[in-house]
């Protein structure tokens, strides 16, 4: 039997996820995320682990190169990828919100936003009827709207410090954030006893 493919995310999730895969039997003992390597094998040739950037898990699932994917929920909003969500492994738990310097800036009929998740921001806004201009950082979002480039942000929080430290706010709150499994359409339908039975064993002991 070929080995499932597992898109794993590169970042701050990394080690809770290979405790998990450790906990259900999974061992990857060639595995660094120091190396340069990219690809691992468990000692069983059960998994065939691809370490990515966590941007990039939904795209290799939902193009067919990994069978299943294991990110954050706010890589796969972002990315709008054509995937099954199947198991909330519950790592990484923060939340998706709307922040700025005061509550009045919604009141505002245009709003420029700062985000690391453009479409994230703009699905969000065009639901409420606000006209925005969108622009993308990849990093310190809370600068924008301190130094008057856009009007408010979205961005994943959470303890909130960070907004706190530089006066600003939560004015609204989009949604719970977490690690999740993702499944390819097309492997779930061709190796669902391989996917499930992978799914069945991080289920038991989540539980």
């Amino acid at each position: 039997m070929h080995p499932i493919t597992l898109a794993l995310a590169k970042g701050r999730t990394t080690d809770s996820t290979l405790r998990l895969l450790n906990k259900v039997g999974y061992f990857f003992e060639d595995f660094d995320e120091n190396s340069r390597k990219l690809v691992f094998f468990d000692v069983n040739q059960e998994i065939k682990l691809l370490f990515v950037k966590a941007v990039d898990v939904p795209t290799y699932v939902e193009k067919g190169a990994a069978d299943i994917g294991i990110v954050g929920k706010d890589n796969i909003l972002e990315s709008g990828a054509d995937v099954y969500e199947m198991l909330d492994l519950h790592e990484g738990k923060c939340k998706f919100v709307v922040a700025g310097k005061n509550r009045e800036t919604f009141a505002l009929k245009n709003l420029t936003v700062a985000s690391k998740y453009p479409s994230v921001a703009a699905n969000f806004f065009q639901k409420q009827g606000i006209n925005t201009e969108t622009i993308k950082l990849n990093g310190s979002v809370e600068l924008a709207p301190l130094i008057g480039m856009a009007d408010v942000i979205v961005d994943i929080v959470e303890t909130g410090r960070t907004l706190r430290e530089n006066g600003l706010v939560i004015l609204e709150e989009l949604e719970e954030i977490s690690t999740r499994l993702i499944t390819n359409k097309a492997s779930f339908a061709t190796k669902t006893e391989q996917i499930e039975g992978f799914i069945h064993k991080l289920q038991q002991v989540l539980e």
